[in-house]
């Protein structure tokens, strides 16, 4: 399995599934959310929520509605309205891994979860991260593409993701 760390808008890439990074609620609001919704249209929000309220760690998956995908898969590595912790990353990331080898993907796109708004420091997520997607054993998935926004993000992703692989 290719996995690579690329920088870029989650919403404007095209992939078999992308990820948000979501809450347990999987209401979307600013951030990986924000900026997805805003691409796909309020329907993606609107079936997130319905699929609501998931456990800690868990995945939802909905449309992609206007998004270059088939799938958004909803990561909840935080609590609504709390922090994101190692266990709930860690966590969230496998379901995500899992969900997307079982929708039959080939290709993925997954932001930096749990860190951001929830709260748990960019280089120790995003170890965490990478240490799951770099031991997975897919049947589908060829294509793992952890994606950063800033210039910042991405440096740290890409460091953590070399010393790791």
């Amino acid at each position: 399995m290719d996995f690579e760390v690329i920088q870029g808008d989650v919403a404007a890439q095209e992939a078999d599934a992308l990820v948000n990074a979501a809450n347990t609620g999987l209401r979307m609001g600013s951030g990986v959310a924000g900026a997805l919704r805003r691409a796909a249209g309020d329907e993606l929000n609107d079936e997130a929520v319905a699929k609501g309220p998931v456990d800690l760690g868990a995945v939802a998956t909905t449309d992609a509605y206007d998004l270059d995908a088939e799938w958004v898969i909803h990561a909840a590595a935080m609590p609504a309205g709390g922090q994101a912790t190692g266990d709930s990353i860690r966590d969230a990331t496998r379901n995500t891994l899992h969900e997307a080898d079982a929708l039959d993907c080939d290709s993925l796109v997954i932001p930096a979860l749990g860190t951001g708004v929830a709260g748990f420091p960019l280089r120790d997520g995003a170890a965490i991260i990478c240490e799951e997607i770099d031991a997975f054993e897919p049947s589908s998935l060829s294509d793992v593409r952890v994606i950063a926004y800033s210039d910042e993000d991405f440096e740290t992703f890409r460091a953590v993701a070399d010393e790791i692989r």
